[in-house]
């Protein structure tokens, strides 16, 4: 590079094809100024050491937050793997319903568990039987559909899924229970309405459902096992 009249460009580039050049000549590093937010001026190692330790914070933090999801995760593992164990312990279609509600609000402190199944006769305890007919009517979106929704539903939505309950629902999940055929819907709601969102991860409750699916599927009688939508 030779000449007395240079362009910026044309500094920047030399210097970033001479990348050594400071570490020949240190004593430039002490004399070259950066001004700086406050209105006063660093030397170039200060703010560099000033990047440095901008970006250390930063990573710390991103570190930190992926420390904090592993912990959430760990913990919602656990959480998932004893409920899945009480399901699997269940004998009968009552045991079944009793020991999920039981579970997702002892774990979960779910507020509102609601498992409407179709077309099953004799059911007891906390699980309901309405005719498929009936759901398709009242939430056809919800029957035809294969995967978990979360989100605000509507006050007749709410009414037929939680029953009485359904007025003090204000947003709520929901997974069709699909075993090859639809065999009934799993709902959780809040009284709070920004608790279940539409952009939420509904991994859980899908997962939830599958493994319900699959262990309801033996208890049912084989007409209502082999409903189609």
């Amino acid at each position: 590079m030779s000449g007395e009249n240079f362009t910026e460009v044309q500094v920047a580039s030399w210097l970033r094809a001479h990348k050594d050049f400071f570490e020949r000549h240190p004593d430039l590093l002490a004399e070259l100024a950066i001004p700086h937010a406050t209105g006063g001026a660093v030397s170039l190692v200060e703010r560099q050491v000033g990047v440095l330790r901008e970006r250390n914070l930063e990573l710390r933090e991103r570190l930190q937050r992926l420390l904090d999801v592993a912990r959430e995760n760990d913990i919602l593992f656990e959480k998932i793997r004893g409920l899945v164990l009480t399901l699997l312990e269940a004998r009968n279609i009552p045991a079944l319903a009793s020991a999920l509600e039981d579970d997702l609000r002892a774990r979960f402190n779910s507020e509102f568990v609601s498992l409407l199944l179709f077309d099953v006769d004799g059911i007891t305890g906390t699980a309901h039987s309405v005719p498929l007919q009936e759901a398709q009517a009242h939430v056809p979106a919800l029957v035809k559909g294969r995967q978990a929704v979360a989100g605000q539903l509507r006050t007749e939505e709410l009414t037929f899924l939680f029953g009485h309950e359904g007025v003090q629902v204000k947003s709520c999940a929901v997974v069709p229970l699909h075993q090859g055929n639809v065999l009934g819907l799993l709902a959780i709601g809040s009284a709070d309405a920004d608790h279940f969102r539409t952009s939420m991860d509904t991994l859980f409750i899908s997962f939830v459902g599958d493994v319900l699916a699959r262990v309801l599927t033996p208890m049912l009688p084989a007409k209502a096992a082999s409903q189609a939508v």
